[in-house]
């Protein structure tokens, strides 16, 4: 048995136990600067008695972001945490000569609006950029109008360049179905996925891209391209976000911004997202968002009319009365906490 040695951290974001290494090798990098996806291990073969250590302190800081940004959302992340396992298991096997097909990263994010397929989306570049993957932590997002042009010879010059920007990161199509037309014989959506199909099977620069919108658009997106779909290895489903977890985001975002609800103005803001959610056109945390912003309007406005110096207490606390002007209650008499 191999006797443990001093620790190299490698390009994979492992650390390799190697009997009498002082230093590793440096990992090539690109001219963005970034670790080259398509570079090879670093140093020698090691040989069959050697160990590595898995353990990654980069990968466990950017899960543990996620954890921290994203209320709920367990099997989401039990997907992105296998995601970040198998990625380092490869590379590890990399290391001891075991050659194998490189895993295919492209995804489909399916979820109602402001589940957080944006923010997976960016902590999930950081994952596959820290493990070699892919040579920029970079999302472009991008919709059917940054890809469809107007006219012939217009879509794919728009959608190379789309392209382009995204070489060596991810590629994130918001919204994805309104690629495909049916109805509509010339529509020029059919070229996009045409070029996107023949990037994914080259997997130039190390490109990940990501197909994002609701769940029953996008099962009828990929049903008509089964091209398309093959190449998609990973589908992660974003449901929509209970009253208790909505009520935690909230209080997260207030966090962020150095606010904070009385317990009033919680018992307040609980209620309003009850009427909230039951009415057309929510979208989870975006909705959130939209109302905490429209709080502070309102706090503003009581903070002004108060005509009296105001303390620090007076500047970050959300009261009932900032929540109960919302248009929500305008049908309602029930302002109780």
């Amino acid at each position: 048995m191999v006797t443990e040695g001093s620790r190299d951290t490698s390009p994979g974001g492992f650390r390799m136990y190697r009997p009498g290494a002082a230093n590793g090798s440096a990992s090539p990098r690109d001219p963005d600067g970034g670790a080259s996806a398509a570079a090879p291990p670093s140093g020698p073969v090691l040989e069959d008695d050697a160990l590595l250590d898995l353990s990654a302190d980069l990968v466990d800081s950017t899960l543990a972001r996620l954890d921290a940004e994203l209320v709920g959302l367990a099997a989401v992340k039990g997907r992105v945490r296998e995601i970040a396992a198998l990625l380092l298991v490869e590379r590890a096997r990399e290391r001891f000569g075991l050659e194998s097909a490189r895993p295919t990263m492209h995804m489909s994010f399916t979820g109602g609006p402001g589940t957080g397929k944006t923010t997976v989306a960016l902590r999930m570049a950081e994952l596959l950029h820290t493990l070699g993957y892919i040579r920029k932590p970079k999302v472009h997002s991008v919709t059917r109008d940054d890809l469809v042009g107007q006219f012939i010879g217009h879509t794919a010059p728009k959608t190379k360049e789309a392209l382009n920007r995204a070489a060596g990161g991810v590629l994130f199509i918001d919204e994805a179905y309104y690629l495909f037309r049916p109805e509509n014989e010339r529509d020029y959506g059919q070229e996009v996925i045409e070029i996107l199909l023949q990037e994914m099977e080259a997997e130039r620069a190390g490109l990940v891209v990501i197909f994002a919108g609701y769940p029953d658009r996008m099962e009828t997106f990929f049903s008509a391209n089964p091209g398309l779909s093959s190449r998609v290895a990973h589908h992660l489903e974003f449901p929509d976000y209970s009253h208790d977890e909505l009520l935690s985001i909230a209080e997260l975002m207030t966090a962020e911004l150095n606010f904070a609800f009385d317990a009033d103005g919680r018992a307040a803001f609980a209620k309003y997202l009850e009427l909230r959610m039951a009415r057309p056109r929510f979208a989870n945390a975006r909705s959130v968002r939209n109302a905490l912003d429209r709080c502070r309007l309102r706090q503003a406005k009581r903070l002004v009319e108060l005509h009296r110096p105001l303390g620090r207490a007076d500047l970050v606390t959300l009261t009932a009365a900032d929540v109960y002007g919302s248009s929500v209650f305008a049908d309602t008499h029930d302002r109780s906490p």
